[in-house]
């Protein structure tokens, strides 16, 4: 078989090689770190300096509360937050639409970035609002500024919830509330997350495990390579800056356009529109020829369903229905654009001549 080409790490990225040796080790240890005899406070010793290592990798100050991912911190939140009105971005994850899906919607511009402006309509007068923000849209990779909301929702006496999916272990984590974060992300496994709260006290506790705030046997294997991958060395991220600015000029000159080109966007995503073309059909030729694409959230994508996000931005269902997203990971190289670049043109120029 040859060699594919994976160029869907906003989906999920592949699990290191540190994070793996990392469960592997874990489960020859494996004991429930609820059990107050040796081997369970072996365990629990274990994944404490796991939880201190993950925030320190991520420059987090605050509690963090192990999960099964991003959605089930976000459910969390959105749930159990001290708060009144749900208020939440038009273009956010589904993970979020789907659990408040009677919250006011933050519309959004044509450029993918927020509406500040109706952000501040949306606060005026809300007591005690959550409102819920994507640190980086997992579609378009448009970085939202979550600083100039943060303030804003402070001055309103609210609090705010960043999904950090896309963003955590590529840039900073913003000032915020509450964090979502998602180890598979970034090169840890999946079925492990955090919530990261910067006041225990704005949460509602449940009981159980994490504090209380979450129920269930902790799966320390899982945490541990969650903290090999918090740890490992990011700096591929530079690199990916120049292959984003590579493939968005390539795609430009055979005639293709960039969604959000003009606003800012995290280097590993992106979301790319070829007229005329149906993003299942281009995805369907680029598998063939070895390369993995998709076409809006991972989350959804199953069925195909016109983009929620590229619609809120103004698209047609004709013109979100012809975009597929490119995202990059560590292993990610410039022989891999180039192949990209080559079969997307081929699949443009034969659009064009039939």
């Amino acid at each position: 078989m040859p060699t594919r080409i994976y160029l869907d790490h906003a989906a999920t990225t592949p699990i290191l090689p540190a994070a793996a040796d990392a469960i592997r080790a874990a489960c020859d240890g494996w004991a429930n770190p609820s059990s107050a005899h040796a081997e369970g406070r072996r365990v629990r010793a274990a994944m404490e300096d796991a939880r201190r290592r993950i925030a320190t990798a991520l420059g987090w100050d605050d509690s963090l509360i192990f999960t099964s991912g991003a959605t089930e911190a976000i459910e969390i939140v959105i749930d159990r937050a001290q708060a009144g009105a749900r208020i939440v971005s038009a273009v956010e994850h589904p993970a979020v639409l789907r659990r408040a899906p009677d919250a006011r919607r933050i519309a959004a511009k044509g450029d993918g970035t927020l509406d500040l402006a109706d952000l501040d309509a949306a606060l005026a007068g809300a007591e005690r609002p959550l409102v819920a923000v994507q640190s980086v849209n997992n579609e378009t990779g448009v970085i939202h500024p979550i600083a100039d909301i943060a303030a804003r929702v402070k001055a309103a006496g609210g609090l705010l919830l960043a999904d950090c999916a896309q963003s955590a272990g590529k840039l900073a984590l913003p000032e915020a509330d509450f964090i979502a974060i998602a180890a598979h992300k970034f090169g840890g496994p999946p079925g492990i997350g955090a919530l990261l709260v910067r006041d225990p006290a704005t949460l509602a506790a449940v009981g159980g495990q994490e504090g209380g705030f979450r129920p269930g046997t902790a799966a320390v294997p899982m945490i541990m390579g969650f903290a090999a991958a918090a740890q490992a060395d990011h700096g591929w991220y530079e690199e990916a800056k120049r292959l984003r600015a590579l493939l968005d000029a390539g795609i430009a000159a055979a005639g293709g356009s960039i969604v959000a080109e003009r606003a800012p966007r995290i280097a590993t995503i992106s979301g790319y529109r070829m007229p005329g073309v149906p993003a299942a059909a281009q995805m369907m030729q680029l598998d063939l020829a070895g390369i993995a694409v998709s076409a809006g959230s991972a989350c959804s994508s199953g069925s195909l369903k016109t983009s929620p996000v590229l619609t809120a931005m103004g698209f047609s269902e004709a013109e979100a229905g012809e975009v597929i997203r490119v995202s990059f990971g560590p292993g990610t190289s410039g022989a891999d654009i180039d192949a990209l670049l080559a079969e997307w043109g081929k699949l443009h120029a034969r659009r064009r001549a039939a």
